[in-house]
């Protein structure tokens, strides 16, 4: 029943927008949307959750993250209710914040409790991979579906499914989940000024990506929200380091474990979202693939996303979770790699660059999210779980703002044009090149120093998973 429920938190998380995009047009022309206001209906959800998941992490190891579950999805479903009286896109706006702030109670603390059920590494490796499957499962469908429904209902109907969705989740938490134990919760006052800071730090650095794209580098205004990001990160940093009771404590941060996941989740956020961006680019633009075939195009990727789970836990059992987390983390940059230099050579290598790409990150996604849980303390480990989520978020922004960058620098022209002249070609190539090393070199930046860590925990006895060690001032 526990996995149940934990495997319909995460399907909401996947399917969500997923099965959203695909009426976006249908919208538009119900609420008579403009395109901002469309960006908006999915940007929306995308910032709040992202904004909030520290914030609420720390709220769940402070007051219980079962309660705080149960509380997000009771808000999931009254949110999803409330679409079927939706008559203005201001509306659904508000309808997506709610399920923003749902998604940011509920997704951190699946892990925490999928990790908390069992004590035995190969168990928690196994139950992660089941819910990731179940998600997956819903993201690759989900536009599918989307559009099935879309044939036969009102495009409310693909809002109002969250409802029998939270109702599985809330069933099974309840029933399979019991309350947290109070050693397992802390008592420390919550850090609001870090929580404030932390929560504008993440918004803007969402932000700022979508600005760049729209506006173009050559704009004011997304290099001031970018500023403002770095701003609010060394004045959350410098707070987190001053405070009696800090929203997340540097040095759990600093732990070999937790600092390696980090870097090897934030290396695939940064490559899966710039290859799924210049993917997308190049065989509809590029290649003149109309939108099916596209879609088609992108089917190695979804078959191993999906399939991959059942070779998850052999592989983990085989090398090792510290070896699997940087193993998995480098076929990602490998991916990128093979398509940046390799992917105007014809489709072949387009799809082997996604299947590599799609296997490092099926073991990544998992193994990375493990190891960080296992270097926190048990009275920290939704603040862990929002933490790699949130690297997620952030650095896969960062990937498509890199990509949409390069490409607005190196193209000369409107990139939606449709029909190129051989130079306006040969720019769009040479910037998918550049893009993509560019990424690869940072990306494989990231895994390197995770590997480092990595390395770290394992020859140093004094960093070994700290189970329940808990900062002095506490």
């Amino acid at each position: 029943m526990a996995l149940a429920g934990l495997s319909a938190v995460f399907l909401f998380e996947m399917l969500d927008n997923s099965i959203l995009n695909v009426a976006l047009p249908t919208i538009g022309r119900e609420l008579h949307a403009s395109t901002t206001a469309l960006q908006w209906v999915t940007g929306a959800y995308a910032v709040v959750f992202g904004g909030l998941m520290l914030a609420f992490g720390a709220v769940a190891d402070r007051f219980g993250r079962r309660r705080i579950m149960l509380i997000g999805l009771v808000l999931l479903g009254v949110a999803s209710l409330a679409t079927a009286f939706v008559v203005t896109a201001e509306q659904l706006i508000a309808v997506r914040v709610a399920m923003g702030v749902a998604a940011a109670m509920t997704t951190p603390g699946s892990m925490a409790l999928a990790f908390r059920l069992f004590d035995e590494d190969g168990l928690r490796v196994r139950a992660m991979t089941l819910i990731s499957t179940v998600g997956l499962v819903g993201l690759a469908i989900g536009p599918t579906v989307g559009g099935f429904v879309l044939a036969i209902a009102p495009w409310q109907v693909l809002l109002l499914v969250n409802v029998p969705i939270a109702a599985l989740a809330i069933a099974g938490v309840r029933g399979g989940i019991a309350a947290d134990a109070a050693d397992e919760l802390h008592r420390d006052p919550l850090d609001l000024p870090g929580a404030a800071l932390g929560t504008a730090t993440i918004v803007l650095a969402l932000v700022a990506p979508t600005l760049f794209v729209d506006q173009g580098a050559g704009s004011w205004g997304p290099w001031a929200v970018t500023a403002a990001a770095a701003a609010g990160a060394v004045l959350f940093l410098l707070r987190e380091r001053s405070a009696r009771h800090p929203l997340l404590d540097p040095r759990l941060v600093a732990h070999p474990l937790v600092s390696s996941g980090l870097a090897f989740k934030a290396a695939a956020g940064l490559a899966t979202a710039g290859l799924g961006y210049l993917v997308t680019l190049q065989l509809q633009l590029d290649w003149g693939w109309t939108p099916a075939l596209a879609a088609i195009g992108m089917l190695p990727q979804v078959v191993v996303l999906v399939a991959g789970g059942a070779f998850v836990n052999p592989f983990v059992r085989r090398v090792g979770l510290e070896r699997a987390a940087w193993l998995s983390a480098a076929t990602v940059v490998l991916g990128l790699a093979v398509y940046a230099l390799l992917s105007r050579f014809g489709y072949v290598w387009v799809a082997v660059a996604l299947v590599l790409v799609a296997a490092g990150m099926r073991v990544v996604g998992v193994v990375a999210g493990t190891n960080v849980l296992r270097g926190l303390p048990k009275s920290r480990t939704t603040i862990g779980a929002a933490l790699t989520d949130t690297a997620t978020e952030v650095t896969s922004g960062a990937g498509i703002a890199v990509t949409g960058t390069i490409l607005a620098a190196l193209f000369t022209g409107d990139v939606a044009a449709p029909h190129w002249s051989a130079h306006q070609t040969t720019q769009f190539r040479e910037a998918v090149t550049t893009a993509g090393l560019t990424l690869t070199v940072v990306a494989a930046a990231l895994v390197g120093w995770g590997i480092a860590r990595a390395r770290h925990a394992a020859n140093d006895p004094a960093a070994t998973p700290v189970a329940e060690v808990v900062p002095e001032h506490a």
